[in-house]
């Protein structure tokens, strides 16, 4: 059967096949045959295509994310060159390497091949300082991402997958970091070891089990460096790499967050394209992450395990500090005055259980469930793109602002002991002082916070009534003064009226008492703010800006249902449809 049965044939007589050897151009490379085999099984040239037109928006802060990811590159870059050296073995030897002061000692392999990564292996010291620092600025910078994401409320939908994925690989990175800190087996990660030991031990009932388990018997046993070995280069690092994959894959499916500015809305993204505007910028940043993590190597000393010497279960280290990201447990841990308990025959000793399980654990629930709690506050429910002010979200920016308090209070008194020796103060005071602040200082500074973010809305309000003062002051005939002001500039005026303000709802006589809660949060979580001043033509321009791509108006054209849903998923699936369906008729 004729395969080009109803297709026109070629001008001047000419058959298809006549017309490809006649005129054909020069056969294909091999390596333009390759190309083209892969990409008839995998769409590279449409990712490809979708990613080269892909739109950043130009903003500092979105930078945030790409920080963490180059410094988890230059982690596993230099991880892989340490694993080559480093033995994961609680064996004991005497030492007799090239740090004189410790000759002789005995310690674990672990600890000695640390000592000679340090100081016998080209290199090794600054591989390993520079995978200190990476993991330090890996963890601050998802941090940082995380506070970006959620004092503009970049979280909310369609993006409540993606604030999940970044927490819990911030909850990765927490785990990824102590259990890489405890490796050496020197006298500082023994001491955090054993605090690790005492936290599994106050678990009810299963405590003794899970220390067990960990330790693989009595502490310190001969199992935890091997088992935090294969956690730290293996299991967390996979976990990490699927979920960096994933949230990548949700940015480039998504549309990127903007700030309110002319030209831009809630259906739209302006910026850069990847190639080559975006693509050139942060490969400037990746190479700047590394100089600045070698330089830090370089200059500054971190871990210095050798001063520490081995670790021994009968010796704790005055001044045993974590790395920051871990000292809010340590601080809590501090401040719990000792409490415990005897419950059917088993001790439940809650100033270990409540400070290191249940304090973390509530922290991460809550901020697990804080995106759907306001979207279920949140009348309507649609698309956001665009990025708020903090100051237009009083609640939410107060929230966060005890947060950060809470969390500060808690650091800082992981520390205690080591302030008051450099301060010379008493550490009982300082801690009465401590557990003072840890109650008070959250809903402080959650009332100050809300009060300041009001205040820079009729701030707000002031300059789009008065416009801004130039300076100049005139004298009237009878003495008196009279300053001038010229009107707000339009992208500060846009970005001031540009605000999603919800209106609560108010529930229905005889609704149910869940509808009644909801109504009365909602108030309090939407009711303040200062109104703005606009016209009657800025008000609906501003509708129109603030309109999701959902609700937009479209041509009244027959269409028939997209297939696989409005969301990204669905976008996603439909463009894999179309490919599917233009290789199946020969486009």
């Amino acid at each position: 059967m004729d395969g080009n049965q109803g297709i026109d044939p070629p001008p001047d007589g000419l058959s298809d096949r006549d017309e490809q050897v006649g005129t054909s151009p020069a056969a294909p490379t091999r390596g333009e045959r390759a190309l083209r085999a892969v990409d008839g099984r995998l769409p590279l040239a449409e990712a490809g295509k979708e990613l080269l037109r892909k739109v950043f928006p130009d903003h500092w802060s979105f930078l945030l994310g790409e920080l963490a990811l180059y410094s988890f590159v230059f982690l596993l870059l230099t991880g892989v060159f340490l694993t080559f050296f480093f033995t994961p073995s609680m064996t004991d030897l005497d030492y007799h390497g090239s740090y004189l002061p410790l000759h002789g000692v005995r310690m674990s392999e672990a600890y000695a091949s640390t000592l000679r990564i340090s100081f016998d292996v080209r290199g090794g010291l600054l591989v390993r300082q520079i995978h200190h620092w990476a993991a330090l600025l890996f963890t601050a910078s998802i941090c940082a991402h995380l506070l970006r994401v959620f004092f503009t409320g970049a979280f909310r939908r369609p993006r409540e997958l993606n604030w999940v994925i970044g927490l819990t690989m911030f909850a990765l990175a927490l785990l990824e970091g102590f259990s890489g800190y405890s490796l050496p087996d020197d006298t500082l990660s023994g001491t955090g070891l054993r605090i690790a030991e005492g936290v599994l031990l106050s678990v009810p009932v299963v405590g003794t089990y899970l220390s067990f388990f960990v330790f693989g018997g009595e502490f310190p046993g001969h199992a935890v460096i091997p088992r935090l070995f294969t956690v730290h280069i293996l299991l967390v690092p996979g976990l990490l790499l699927a979920l960096i994959g994933a949230h990548l894959t949700l940015v480039v499916v998504l549309k990127h967050t903007q700030w309110a500015e002319p030209g831009r809305t809630n259906r739209n993204v302006v910026g850069h394209p990847f190639f080559p505007q975006f693509l050139v910028r942060t490969t400037g940043l990746a190479f700047t992450v590394g100089g600045v993590l070698a330089l830090s190597a370089v200059l500054a000393e971190i871990n210095p395990i050798w001063r520490y010497s081995a670790y021994r279960p009968d010796v704790a280290g005055a001044g045993a500090q974590p790395d920051w990201y871990i000292g809010f447990i340590e601080g809590a841990l501090r401040l719990i005055p000792a409490v415990e308990t005897a419950v059917l025959g088993h001790t439940v000793s809650w100033n270990v259980f409540l400070p290191a399980l249940v304090v973390p654990g509530l922290l991460f629930a809550g901020l697990y469930a804080y995106p759907f709690v306001e979207r279920w506050l949140t009348p309507g429910g649609g698309e956001h793109h665009l990025c708020d002010r903090p100051r237009n979200k009083p609640v939410r920016t107060g929230l966060g602002a005890a947060g950060v308090a809470f969390y500060t209070v808690l650091l800082v008194a992981g520390g205690n002991d080591v302030i008051a020796y450099y301060f010379g103060i008493s550490v009982n005071s300082l801690t009465w002082g401590l557990r003072a602040a840890f109650l008070l200082a959250p809903p402080l500074t959650f009332m100050v916070t809300r009060r300041i973010c009001l205040a820079l809305q009729a701030r707000d309000r002031h300059r789009l009534l008065e416009g801004d003062e130039t300076g100049r002051i005139d004298q009237s005939i009878v003495g008196g003064f009279d300053g001038h002001h010229r009107p707000v500039p339009a992208a500060e005026r846009y970005a001031m009226l540009v605000r999603d303000v919800p209106e609560p709802e108010e529930p229905l006589p005889g609704a149910p008492r869940t509808e009644r809660v909801r109504a009365a949060l909602g108030s309090w979580y939407h009711g303040d703010r200062v109104e703005l001043p606009a016209s009657e033509q800025e008000s609906r321009a501003v509708t129109a800006v603030l309109t999701d791509p959902v609700h937009a108006p479209r041509p009244a054209v027959e269409r028939p249902a997209p297939v696989g849903g409005r969301g990204p998923l669905g976008r996603l699936f439909r463009r894999l449809s179309r490919r599917r369906r233009g290789r199946g008729t020969g486009r």
